[in-house]
C-alpha cells in the first residue's frame, strides 16, 4: 500500500477545497496521501492525536464497540471532512475506534503542520471549525434518527450520503460492514437491498452498490439525510 503523491490524485477533500490557492498549496507540500482500504483501522480510542486525516475518496466510520461486542456507527467521515476535529477542542487523543469502511484514499497531515496551518491561515481555521459543526449536526441527527426512524430510512441516508462522498461513482460495501455501521441484522439489510433494488433505486451485485436514481433513493430515507448534508462545506 503505498504512498500517493497529492499531486497525482484529485482533491476531493471540502475542507481543503475551500481554501484559499496559498493554503491549499501549503497543505498539498505537507500532506501524505495513501490509500486506504475497507477494514483497516486508522485509530484507535484514546490514541495519541499524531495526525489529522483527510479522506478525498473512500468511508470511514467512528464506531463505538460495547462489551457484549456489538458494534454502532456513532458518525461517518467522508470528503465532507477529517479525523482528529476534538484537536480544536484541546483534545489530545482519539475519542473513537475510526475505521474504513469503503476504500479509497486519504491525506494524513501531522499536528504540527496543522497547527502552523491554523496560524498562519485563518481560512484553514474557519474551514475546520465549520467542519466540527457540521459534525456535531451529524451526530445530533443520528441520536435522533436511530431513535425514531424506521431501518430502511437509515439505509437509505447511508447510501446517499455515501454516493455524495464517492462523487457519484460506484462504490463496494458488504452487508455485513452495513449491518455493523448501522447496528441491523444482515438479514434486514439484504431485505431493505433487495426492496431498493425492486424500486430501481441502486443496484448491488457481489457487493458493489450503484446508485441508479437518487430522487428514488431519496424517497426512501429521512429528513435526517437532508439536515445533515444542509450543514456540510459545498463540493468544491
Amino acid at each position: 500500500m503505498g504512498t500517493l503523491p497529492l499531486s497525482d490524485r484529485p482533491v476531493f477533500n471540502r475542507v481543503i477545497l475551500a481554501l484559499r490557492p496559498e493554503a491549499q498549496a501549503f497543505i498539498a507540500s505537507r500532506v501524505e496521501t495513501r490509500a486506504i482500504e475497507a477494514g483497516m483501522v486508522l485509530k484507535e480510542e484514546n490514541e495519541p492525536l499524531t495526525h489529522a486525516i483527510f479522506p478525498q475518496l473512500g468511508i470511514l466510520s467512528m464506531m463505538a464497540e460495547m462489551r457484549d461486542g456489538r458494534t454502532v456507527e456513532k458518525a461517518s467521515i467522508g470528503n465532507e471532512g477529517f479525523v482528529g476535529f476534538t484537536y480544536l477542542m484541546g483534545g489530545s487523543s482519539a475519542v473513537s475506534r475510526t475505521v474504513v469502511q469503503v476504500s479509497g484514499y486519504a491525506s494524513w497531515l501531522s499536528i504540527e503542520d496543522l497547527e502552523e496551518a491554523m496560524s498562519r491561515f485563518v481560512c484553514f481555521r474557519e474551514a475546520m471549525l465549520r467542519y466540527a459543526k457540521a459534525l456535531i449536526v451529524q451526530l445530533m441527527e443520528t441520536v435522533a434518527c436511530n431513535s425514531l426512524h424506521t431501518a430502511e430510512q437509515r439505509v437509505s441516508g447511508w447510501l446517499l450520503m455515501a454516493n455524495d462522498r464517492m462523487q457519484g461513482g460506484s462504490f463496494n460495501l458488504t452487508q455485513e460492514a452495513l449491518g455493523r455501521a448501522l447496528a441491523l441484522r444482515r438479514a434486514t439489510i439484504s431485505e431493505i437491498s433487495s426492496d431498493l433494488l425492486r424500486d430501481g433505486a441502486i443496484s448491488y451485485s457481489r457487493g458493489q452498490v450503484t446508485v441508479l436514481d437518487r430522487d428514488r433513493l431519496h424517497a426512501h430515507a429521512c429528513e435526517c439525510y437532508d439536515r445533515i448534508a444542509s450543514a456540510q462545506l459545498p463540493p468544491g
